[in-house]
């Protein structure tokens, strides 16, 4: 009984450690862009912001986290935080945010759509609203790209429940 609860210790500890090592270095602000990107790899998009540059780091096509690390002139971290936030979309003004704005605020969107009917096009973008419900909001463009509106509402991809008329459970 004694070898099995120090086997069982053991084996516990290994697979603590190796899940800590998956784990990515954490990132300090002042670090070199080179240190950045050597820790984090390469970024899936580069936005220029007056000096400033920002790398964006989206996890997968429907992820639900971007992270922004913004690089001053310099070449030094600034900043790094997780743009899909309720928080970040309150600050896209309709009527006054631009695409650009919009990819420079919460980056690029995990998919695109056209309305005919309304003639806007959408972006969409996965997150987890209070870090608690898989949402989603929808910025819609003119064809000038400007921002005309935003809808949020449930995550289809994500919904489990075969009520809400998306769902990926009633598409099988």
């Amino acid at each position: 009984m004694k070898y099995l609860r120090n086997s069982l210790s053991s084996a516990f500890l290994t697979i603590l450690t190796g899940c800590a090592a998956l784990g990515t270095a954490p990132i300090k602000v002042g670090e070199p862009e080179q240190t950045i990107i050597a820790k984090l790899g390469n970024p899936t998009h580069r936005y220029q912001d007056g000096q400033d540059h920002l790398l964006e780091y989206a996890h997968g096509p429907w992820g639900q986290q971007t992270y922004m690390a913004r690089i001053s002139a310099d070449g030094k971290l600034i900043s790094y935080e997780q743009v899909l936030t309720a928080q970040k979309f309150a600050f896209i003004k309709i009527n006054e945010f631009t695409k650009g704005d919009v990819l420079r605020m919460i980056g690029a969107p995990s998919e695109t759509t056209y309305l005919t009917l309304s003639q806007l096009g959408v972006w969409s973008y996965p997150y987890k609203e209070n870090g608690t419900w898989d949402s989603m909001m929808h910025v819609h463009f003119d064809h000038a790209g400007i921002v005309r509106k935003m809808l949020n509402g449930p995550d289809p991809h994500r919904d489990p429940d075969e009520r809400f008329p998306f769902s990926m459970m009633r598409m099988k």
